[in-house]
């Protein structure tokens, strides 16, 4: 089959690859029909992560059963499904709690795994024209039949329930005030659920025009953070700060002169929401980062305003979403017509323009917030 594989640093290539296959009773193949790039590839992409030539990229897939392990009972061939990037088993401790982003059963030695990243286990990515997909009867969520809905619903592998997991994780209730650092997809999905879960006023900030105007035509109030402090603007607007604040940025977080620094935007957000408030953080941390700027942040060692994060009373949740505690709510809202997350997908191509998708993607060129490839 034809798959997205990373080369090293900036360069992927369309290769053929070896077909998935059925390796145990429980798996699934399924056929891809949408796989989205995420901004979680590009650290792999840019050489930010400790990723080695030869990985076929791709978490966000979703197609139709194809074949089928003797040991599966509830998704059968035909069946149209979106799988959670990170795969699970089940049955473990972390996964019957809930915590299915840190299933201790897929990836041993590490909590959590997922398709086609590094250090996230064995897995095969799906940007590609098949996936094998593990403990598919826990993995796969069905879909209703046809190509209805088809951008929404590739959503639900990764950045909406990851921006609605923000939301969560920062404690988001009706009337609140929400500041989002980050207006890339899962920004975007972040403030998008601020919206959807009763946010008075939802604030967004970032450097790119065309993302900060979709901030603006879903409701949010556009922050430019190269026009003054962020934290200062938004203050500015609100009681004293904002009630809760997210990080979809990161450890490759910059300055307004475009230097980066990694914890500027941790730093920012403790000035940014008011006393005992809190935090949301799915922007990604990495243990190492090849690129770092200074040795601590090469180790994943980053200085933090703690004593005013102390002071000011603030809780702070961190880590990768819990597909699997959203996706189903998600998909209905989708179906019912209330929830339509594709209004961040601009690019949809075929599979074999991968490599210039990545370029542009990676460039944040107009028109490339987010691209769906079709194998």
């Amino acid at each position: 089959m034809k798959a997205v594989v990373y080369k090293g640093p900036n360069e992927v290539q369309v290769e053929e690859v070896q077909d998935p296959r059925i390796e145990q009773p429980t798996d699934v193949i399924v056929r891809i029909t949408s796989t989205a790039i995420c901004g979680s590839d590009l650290h792999m992409y840019e050489g930010r992560t400790m990723a080695e030539p030869g990985i076929v990229f791709g978490h966000e897939n979703m197609g139709v059963v194809e074949e089928v392990g003797s040991g599966v009972v509830s998704v059968k061939k035909g069946d149209r499904v979106v799988m959670p990037f990170n795969i699970a088993c089940g049955f473990c401790r972390n996964c019957l709690d809930g915590k299915t982003g840190f299933c201790i059963t897929v990836n041993p030695g590490f909590a959590g795994g997922a398709y086609g990243y590094v250090g996230m286990g064995p897995y095969m990515g799906g940007q590609a024209e098949y996936l094998r997909v593990p403990f598919a009867d826990f993995n796969c969520l069905q879909l209703p039949k046809g190509d209805e809905h088809e951008d929404d619903f590739a959503m639900l592998a990764d950045i909406f329930p990851t921006g609605y997991h923000s939301t969560q994780l920062a404690g988001v209730s009706p009337g609140d005030t929400v500041a989002v650092y980050g207006a890339g997809p899962v920004g975007l999905m972040a403030a998008y659920s601020a919206v959807l879960r009763g946010a008075s006023k939802v604030f967004v900030v970032d450097r790119v025009p065309n993302r900060l105007r979709v901030a603006e035509e879903i409701g949010a109030i556009p922050i430019d953070f190269t026009k003054g402090s962020a934290p200062e603007q938004i203050v500015d607007q609100t009681d004293g700060g904002v009630d809760r604040g997210i990080d979809a940025v990161g450890y490759q977080a910059t300055v307004p002169e475009g230097e980066e620094q990694p914890a500027t935007v941790l730093n920012d957000l403790i000035e940014t929401v008011r006393p005992t408030g809190s935090l949301g953080v799915v922007g990604l941390y990495v243990p190492k980062d090849p690129g770092g700027p200074s040795e601590d942040a090469r180790n994943g060692k980053l200085v933090i305003s703690i004593g005013r994060f102390f002071e000011k009373g603030l809780r702070m949740g961190t880590g990768q979403a819990n597909v699997k505690a959203y996706n189903r709510h998600l998909r209905d809202l989708i179906i019912a017509g209330r929830a339509e997350p594709s209004f961040v997908v601009s690019q949809r191509r075929p599979l074999e323009d991968a490599p210039d998708a990545y370029v542009r993607f990676d460039r944040r060129e107009e028109g490339y917030t987010k691209v769906l490839l079709k194998p």
